[in-house]
């Protein structure tokens, strides 16, 4: 279930980025710049909404139900852990002494 809510949350994020980026602004008419843009109303001169704002409106709440609901999905489950996450110092190892010959019976080289 949850490969196909990421998925679904994958596609949803691609098509939702696509829709934004064909979407003409409303400001992006040459006589805005000059105030012929001052007249619409307050959605717009096309009323609430095309087909394309619509979309987009609906890919943006299914983009937030899926993102909650991965998010639930994310919590209850726990990380095996491995070597790599602990990386603290490891316990010196105890080394055994070898038997320690007193000094004058170490064989000097002539």
């Amino acid at each position: 279930m949850y490969e196909i809510l990421i998925v679904v949350y994958l596609l949803v994020a691609m098509s939702l980025i696509g829709l934004v980026l064909i979407q003409h602004g409303k400001g992006a008419d040459m006589g805005a710049a000059f105030g012929a843009g001052a007249s619409a109303t307050v959605f717009g001169s096309s009323g609430t909404g095309n087909f394309l704002t619509k979309t987009t409106t609906l890919l943006a709440t299914v983009f937030f139900v899926v993102s909650i609901i991965l998010g639930n999905y994310s919590t209850g489950q726990t990380k095996q852990a491995d070597e790599w996450q602990d990386l603290s110092v490891p316990v010196a190892e105890q080394v055994t002494p070898e038997e320690t010959k007193p000094v004058d019976e170490i064989p000097v080289g002539n």
